[in-house]
């Protein structure tokens, strides 16, 4: 027996010498307030990550024997909250954008013209004049014309945009070097801009812009990964870590060419031109669909334009333009085409629909596509879904669409939207809680450029939907607010859905990427009215600080 004994006790003494060592955190918070997004443990205050990935979430205690010597302790400061999923935006255009001439803040005709006798001056003879972002509410309406600019740029061809992406103004040489003139036949799905005379203002609307883009020569490789890395330093300092870039293949060759310098300190699911999906399947099979910071695989297309030009596609006429209905960009038939080929390649389809006419078109397109190819995983997205006619509210649910919406779009727009489309279409416009409430999933972004990429005013936005005119202290259509968890929600987990990626991101989760931010203030606590105030602290990706306020 006593042999038995010591045979026993050695072999349990192999056996934990052969135990696996105990994981430790290179990184932990503790003592926090940590809203999770995992439904299984909503709230926690330690984490513990091992890398690039989450050890373990919990209490102090469960963190506790993960914490060594050489563990980095973060302050949790008032909330961490999984990395911000930015759903939606133009990223190269706006690190263009945060170099170009400022035009978003514009309140006159004198002041926009200051701005460019401003901005010439830092730029050479030559050199192209982009971006811009106006907006013409901002000074009453009146819509700006190149005789508003040709005398202070006469060596500068100017291509800025309106702040919503569809309507941009040339001064002449831009319109010189696109050959756009007053013999200029008008183009389907798009607008040239006349006076009295037939003489172009400088104003082009969606597809009537192609020729000037056309005209831009490309930039160069330094000047492009410039203004990439002002992208990356603008949205780390906006605690967002993913986003969805609605761009093309030659922003696809700049975010690779950073990605083999280990560069993107933001992680990317990078769109193409769904007309374009027959070479995204070629560059599928060639190079694969990516890794856990830069993805591909998805397109996006064009229904129509925006509701400030008037481009957006309507079911009735504009309350303020009787005999206009807006426009498509392209043509249901092509469009069904796109969508159900890109559909049957295994590609992720997601198409810019902002009138109530378009959004009926796109759900029927869905509907036929998803009938053609028979039943799968495919996750159609509806980027923006603004203008939705109420007998059209249930099919998001019930086609398992994706709403992809921008809540700082409604706090813009909501200060002359009535005015255009009256208020009863007005009721189910950015219809946030409508859609909740039916089982939809809403997924939130900004549109940056034409928006500012901040979650914070997004989700302040889609709280109190109070206009930036502040005419509506109460909120723009009210009964469309959303509570702070549920905007957490659609900034966080919702997006990572949007991307195929939940496994991976969007939760804080034992296993899942260390992407968190943390907040000077707790947001689900606060007065709404100090959510604007909220301030980033620190941003981590893959368990990597990539901003930190101060520093």
């Amino acid at each position: 027996m006593r042999s038995f004994s010591i045979l026993a006790l050695l072999i349990l003494s192999t056996l934990a010498g052969c135990a696996p060592e105990q994981p430790t955190a290179t990184l932990a918070v503790t003592g926090a307030r940590i809203w999770t997004g995992n439904d299984a443990q909503p709230w926690a205050e330690a984490i513990a990550i091992d890398g690039e990935r989450i050890l373990a979430v919990g209490s102090d205690a469960d963190i506790a024997p993960y914490v060594t010597a050489s563990t980095e302790l973060v302050d949790g400061g008032a909330l961490v909250v999984p990395g911000f999923i930015d759903s939606h935006v133009h990223f190269l255009d706006g690190g263009e954008a945060l170099e170009s001439v400022q035009l978003r803040d514009v309140t006159s005709r004198e002041q926009f013209r200051e701005r460019f006798a401003d901005y010439v001056r830092t730029i050479e003879p030559g050199e192209w004049i982009l971006g811009g972002t106006w907006d013409h509410e901002a000074w009453g309406g009146e819509l700006p014309t190149r005789d508003w600019i040709d005398d202070l740029t006469p060596d500068n061809p100017v291509w800025v945009f309106r702040l919503d992406g569809h309507m941009a103004l040339g001064n002449s040489l831009a319109l010189a070097a696109a050959g756009v003139d007053a013999d200029s036949p008008d183009i389907p799905g798009g607008e040239i801009v006349r006076d009295a005379d037939g003489r172009p203002t400088g104003l082009l609307k969606d597809n009537a812009m192609n020729p000037v883009y056309a005209a831009v020569p490309p930039a160069p490789d330094a000047r492009r990964d410039r203004q990439l890395r002002a992208a990356l330093e603008y949205l780390a300092a906006n605690g967002v870590t993913t986003v969805h870039d609605m761009g093309n293949f030659d922003n696809l060759a700049v975010f690779r060419r950073a990605h083999a310098r280990d560069e993107l300190t933001v992680r990317i699911y990078a769109a193409v031109p769904l007309a374009e999906w027959q070479d995204l399947v070629a560059d599928v099979a060639r190079n694969g669909r990516g890794d856990e910071v830069l993805t591909t695989g998805a397109l996006k297309g064009f229904m129509d334009g925006s509701l400030g030009s008037h481009t957006a596609a309507m079911l009735e006429p504009f309350a303020d333009a009787p005999d206009d209905r807006g426009m498509l960009i392209n043509p249901v038939d092509d469009m069904r085409s796109w969508v159900t080929a890109a559909d049957a390649a295994g590609l992720h389809v997601a198409v810019h629909a902002i009138g109530d006419s378009a959004i009926r078109d796109l759900l029927d397109i869905y509907l036929d596509a998803a009938e053609a190819n028979g039943q799968r995983d495919r996750r159609f997205r509806m980027e923006h879904a603004q203008h939705i006619h109420p007998d059209d509210l249930p099919r998001f649910a019930a086609q398992d669409i994706i709403a992809s919406m921008q809540p700082y779009h409604a706090i813009d727009d909501g200060r002359w939207a009535e005015r255009v489309i009256g208020a009863e279409r007005a009721s189910t416009t950015y219809a946030f809680r409508s859609l909740l409430e039916g089982g939809a999933r809403v997924a939130f972004g900004s549109d940056w450029y034409v928006a500012p990429a901040s979650v914070i005013d997004g989700i302040h936005a889609a709280v109190t939907r109070r206009t930036l005119a502040g005419a509506h202290p109460e909120g723009w259509v009210p009964e469309q607010k959303v509570t702070v968890e549920q905007a957490l929600r659609a900034y966080t987990v919702a997006g990572a859905y949007a991307s195929y990626d939940e496994e991976n991101r969007g939760r804080l989760k034992a296993g899942m990427l260390a992407d968190f931010v943390v907040l000077d203030r707790d947001l689900t606590t606060i007065d709404v009215d100090d959510i604007r105030d909220t301030r980033v602290l620190r941003t981590v990706v893959g368990g990597r600080s990539v901003f930190e306020a101060g520093q």
